[in-house]
């Protein structure tokens, strides 16, 4: 069980610093380019479903690594 809850929290927490990483800046960097480039793939809706999706991912999978941490310290302890 312990074991399964690392490797669980070890691709939750992949999960969150790719989705941290691929929003975009306030400032025009790279973050800044690849939404530059999405917006003009897909059009400003799009964009904005795909920022709205990466900030939905970013939560669920931050609340997902406290619960995770929390009971991993239960269990080990």
């Amino acid at each position: 069980m312990y074991t399964a809850l690392m490797v669980i929290l070890a691709i939750d927490s992949i999960i969150l610093t790719v989705s941290v990483l691929l929003q975009p800046g306030k400032s025009d960097g790279l973050s800044g380019s690849i939404a530059g480039g999405a917006e003009q793939l897909f059009g400003s809706k799009r964009a904005n479903a795909y920022e709205k999706m990466l900030h939905r991912i970013t939560i669920v999978s931050s609340v997902v690594l406290i619960i995770l941490s929390v009971w991993v310290n239960a269990i080990a302890a």
